[in-house]
């Protein structure tokens, strides 16, 4: 059996898992759902129809996007990762608000079960992409809406504690969330399985920031303006090789995300009502931002605010680049001098 499954390339560990298929989900979810939703948002406010148009387009094949992805990341064969497309549909549009879990639980599912049937008999043109499909709307019918309720509710569960408690839970979701950024996991991917909006989702975007704009400023001295761009824009992520040699130079990022994420829940009100994948994006392309920002549009829409004041965009500028810059620095300046962080502990290769 070992063999067996050495030869069908089956490796079962939470890297490949946990890490190889949330991050490449992430990146299903980024190039539907999330870049869907920025192009209809900027038609929107443009007035191209067009745009709104292809949004539309992006944004409803999120479920195939993100199964193709971690079928991709399982390094499945040709025929099973295409007849993926039809398992993240059916595990998507059945999972409802906890959809991405439930992609996630059954592409895997499904992916491998196709990989194990893969080339073994003459009529392989058949049987893998029966196998992959069948098995996979089976599963999506039988665990998807189990899958998306408990997604849903524990995400509801965050959001109500959030809105219960502002100032504890705005630092515990935007100290975890902006962790999850850094590690080689996804806190995209994270945040739209559990559906992560409003005050929550605000303390995630809060945090992400932190991380991102935190290692890019304090970095500056060693990395310049590459550095500073492929961190603040791109992923904090960057840094995940001398975290591992020096922890201690996560420290300013960690500071930073406990002390926006309470600015953002109880002074500035920052809430993420946008799509939420956009919780878990931070600066990456200015995403978190433009989530926010297309959530007060659906407000004003929806009659549930009047305007987008001055206040609204202080705060969203403060707790997105202004304040995770200079705690950072100030924590991190700090730090060298106690020699908690040396020269070039934070060098990118």
């Amino acid at each position: 059996m070992k063999e067996f499954l050495k030869r069908k390339n089956i490796v079962f560990s939470l890297k490949r898992y946990g890490v190889d298929c949330l991050g490449a989900m992430a990146q299903g979810l980024f190039c539907s759902l999330l870049i869907g939703t920025i192009i209809k948002t900027l038609g929107q406010q443009v007035g191209l129809e067009y745009l709104v148009t292809v949004g539309t387009y992006a944004t409803a094949v999120a479920g195939p996007a993100m199964a193709i992805a971690i079928g991709y990341s399982l390094q499945a064969p040709p025929l099973v990762l295409f007849s993926l497309i039809a398992v993240g549909g059916a595990a998507n549009e059945l999972g409802g608000a906890g959809g991405p879990l439930a992609v996630l639980v059954i592409a895997i599912l499904a992916a491998e079960c196709g990989k194990l049937v893969s080339k073994e008999t003459k009529i392989d043109i058949l049987v893998t992409p029966f196998v992959t499909i069948f098995i996979g709307v089976a599963l999506s019918s039988l665990l998807a809406p189990a899958i998306g309720s408990a997604a849903s509710s524990v995400g509801q569960l965050i959001m109500w504690a959030t809105d219960l408690q502002p100032f504890l839970m705005g630092i515990l979701v935007s100290v975890v969330v902006g962790i999850a950024l850094t590690l080689p996991i996804s806190s995209a991917a994270i945040c739209a399985a559990l559906s992560l909006t409003g005050l929550a989702g605000g303390a995630a975007v809060a945090g992400c920031c932190a991380n991102m704009i935190g290692f890019a400023v304090m970095s500056f001295k060693e990395n310049k303006w590459g550095g500073l761009i492929s961190q603040g824009l791109g992923t904090s992520m960057l840094q995940m090789g001398n975290i591992v040699k020096n922890p201690k130079i996560w420290i300013p990022p960690i500071v930073a995300s406990a002390i926006t994420g309470p600015l953002a829940t109880c002074v500035f009100k920052l809430q993420m009502n946008g799509t939420p994948v956009s919780s878990g994006m931070g600066t990456c392309g200015l995403v978190g931002q433009i989530g926010v920002y297309s959530g007060w549009v659906n407000d004003i829409a929806a009659g549930m605010k009047t305007s987008i004041t001055a206040f609204d965009w202080i705060g969203l500028i403060l707790i997105s680049f202004v304040l995770p810059a200079v705690i950072s620095l100030l924590v991190g300046n700090l730090l060298r001098k106690i020699g908690w962080i040396k020269e070039n502990d934070l060098k990118l290769d």
